[in-house]
Formats: C-alpha cells, sequence, structure tokens
C-alpha cells in the first residue's frame, strides 16, 4: 500500500487529487490507500450496479446508485477500484465523469485481470496486483454480501 500511496504522491505533487472509491467493495482498500497518499487530496464515493452479461452475448447495462458529493470541474480525479476485469464499469464511470470537465482521469485498483478486458485505452495508471481469474473474498470482497469482514484477500474455493 506504501509504495501505491508514494507513487500517487509523486505523480500529483501540487496538486490536490479527489480520490473517487467505487462502493463497496473498494472501502476497505480507499480507507487504507488514503492513509498512504502522504499528500492533500479528497475523498468521495459513487455506486454503480451493473445489470446484463456482456460476457454472454448480451449488453451490460449500467446504473449510477449513488453519485459524487464533490463538484470535480478542473480537478484531478483518482478513481479507487477494488478490481478491475472486463473494463465495463470502470469505462462507463470514466465517461460519466470526463462529462464533469475534470482536469484529469486516472484509476488505481488493487487486482487487476487484463486478460479479460473487453474495453480497450482504460485509464488505470495504478496496479496493486495483476491475479488470476479466482474469486477472491475478503478486505471487502464479497460473495452475495457475506465475507466483506475478514481482515484479508481470500482465495475461496466454491464446491
Amino acid at each position: 500500500m506504501q509504495e501505491l500511496g508514494t507513487e500517487i504522491a509523486r505523480d500529483y505533487a501540487g496538486r490536490e487529487p479527489v480520490l473517487v472509491g467505487s462502493l463497496k467493495a473498494c472501502l476497505v482498500f480507499v480507507a487504507d490507500l488514503a492513509r498512504a497518499v502522504p499528500i492533500f487530496h479528497s475523498l468521495d464515493f459513487v455506486e454503480l450496479a451493473g445489470y446484463g452479461s456482456a460476457l454472454m452475448g448480451g449488453h451490460q447495462q449500467i446504473r449510477m446508485l449513488k453519485d459524487l458529493d464533490l463538484d470535480i470541474r478542473d480537478r484531478d480525479v483518482l478513481i479507487v477500484e477494488d478490481v478491475v476485469d472486463t473494463g465495463l464499469t470502470l469505462n462507463y464511470l470514466v465517461r460519466t465523469l470526463e462529462l464533469r470537465g475534470p482536469a484529469s482521469v486516472a484509476a488505481v485498483t488493487l487486482l487487476d485481470r487484463p486478460y479479460r478486458r473487453l474495453v480497450d485505452d482504460l485509464p488505470v495508471r495504478y496496479v496493486g496486483f495483476v491475479v488470476p481469474d479466482e474469486l477472491y473474498v475478503g478486505y471487502g470482497f464479497d460473495l452475495d454480501e457475506r465475507y466483506r469482514e475478514l481482515p484479508d484477500l481470500r482465495l475461496l474455493h466454491l464446491s
């Protein structure tokens, strides 16, 4: 975490970025990241819901359940994600936030699965770990709203 915080602080030196956490799974990660970024920054949250599946040949519909409270016009925005997978949700969020006139938009993710991308040109600038296609729980990650309370990431093996 310290390495990500140091890298972000270096890249945003002299500026005051807005960390935008995408709820709910990012909650623990964004809290730890905010403490690891040793420069002034703001913190806000969005919550998105996805319906349908692009992986099954359909179209994924995304809607915003909770919007930002802060005005991001002319601000540097750093979207904080738990995991970037297909990129569909992050792409939606980036495009939505770009309409509000920020100075810049980038993303940081704890877990990345770049081999599953369906969207090119995502602004994923900071990555904690590139991981295999497995199910993780704990540290805010869940399965049907369970296991978020576990203090660390764990692989869940479904039988």
